[in-house]
């Protein structure tokens, strides 16, 4: 097999943490083909710019492109219109992936025929706190039974995390919709399915990816993440199903039984008692250590509840 080229696509905005051995993962990937790497910069507020300008002076195969409003879509676009590759593959700066990542993915394609492959969002923590929060995203309690992130069966998917994609299918939908914030890949995956193409999951694919370092910026993620997946779900009539109606389903129930049993009567305190029963002994379930086990139930609340309310008060202005 002849492998093609590929052009490697980064959205970088304050990755400074991260950026330089994000980079580094994909110049020392197995790969037989050639290889760009093109960071869109947005207006960061920390180093990351720096360490971009001194990535690019040391690799030739580093480009730079300038994103001013610092936007995922929007950069990711910009970066897929300076590409010269027939392969598109989408990588974040916070975002480590495998050695043969690239190879396995353009191989899984050639077999597949499909337009996107990815695999799984394998999220890993740096301390603690990060730790709880990556089992809490790798449990079906904490995000449903979704693939990307809890594994599964190599096959067709609704969406996949990240992607490798055939440009020309990118180019046949229009590219990233730039109105979304968030989302905006699902909402990608959501066109290039409706024009009849392939999105392939396989378990293979790994991509360490790491959870945000407090409660409050993982709150602010999964508000934004609820927020956006009803922009979709508006956007596309008919897209929503029970795990993305689950968390505004629970945070209603939730809300009414502690008002109800506040004003009312201590039985309507069932369902908001129930739910912490849940997350208690599921947390000592799921949880690895001692510290996971007493964080992972205000980790999990957090990433429910978050996302119910994104959800429930996303506003129609979000897309126009």
């Amino acid at each position: 097999m002849k492998y093609p080229g590929v052009s490697v696509v980064l959205p970088i905005l304050n990755e400074e943490r991260f950026l330089k051995h994000a980079i580094e993962a994909i110049l020392e990937q197995e790969y037989p083909g050639d290889l760009e790497v093109i960071l869109a910069l947005g207006p960061s507020k920390d180093k990351t710019n720096e360490i971009a300008n001194q990535l690019s002076k040391s690799d030739s195969r580093v480009v730079l492109v300038e994103s001013p409003t610092g936007r995922t879509a929007a950069g990711l676009n910009l970066a897929i219109k300076k590409s010269r590759f027939d392969i598109i593959c989408r990588i974040d700066g916070h975002a480590e992936v495998s050695r043969t990542y690239i190879q396995d993915a353009v191989s899984i394609m050639e077999q597949t025929g499909a337009v996107n492959v990815g695999g799984i969002m394998a999220a890993v923590g740096k301390n603690s706190f990060e730790g709880a929060v990556a089992t809490a995203m790798r449990s079906p309690l904490g995000v449903g039974g979704a693939r990307f992130h809890v594994g599964g069966k190599a096959g067709p998917a609704d969406t996949v995390y990240l992607g490798v994609f055939k440009k020309s299918a990118l180019l046949s939908v229009g590219l990233y919709d730039e109105r979304f914030t968030r989302a905006q890949d699902w909402e990608l995956n959501y066109r290039l399915r409706k024009s009849g193409g392939v999105i392939y999951f396989d378990p293979r694919l790994l991509v360490t990816y790491r959870p945000r370092p407090t409660l409050r910026a993982l709150s602010k993620q999964y508000f934004e993440y609820g927020r956006w997946r009803h922009a979709v779900v508006r956007t596309h009539k008919g897209t929503a199903n029970y795990r993305y109606l689950a968390p505004p389903l629970a945070t209603s129930i939730i809300a009414l039984s502690l008002v109800l049993g506040a004003t009312a009567h201590p039985l309507f305190l069932i369902p908001a008692l129930t739910y912490a029963s849940a997350i208690l002994i599921g947390s000592l379930s799921i949880g690895k250590s001692l510290f996971e086990r007493i964080a992972l139930p205000a980790v999990l609340a957090t990433m429910h509840i978050s996302w119910g309310l994104g959800y429930l008060s996303s506003p129609r202005r979000l897309i126009s």
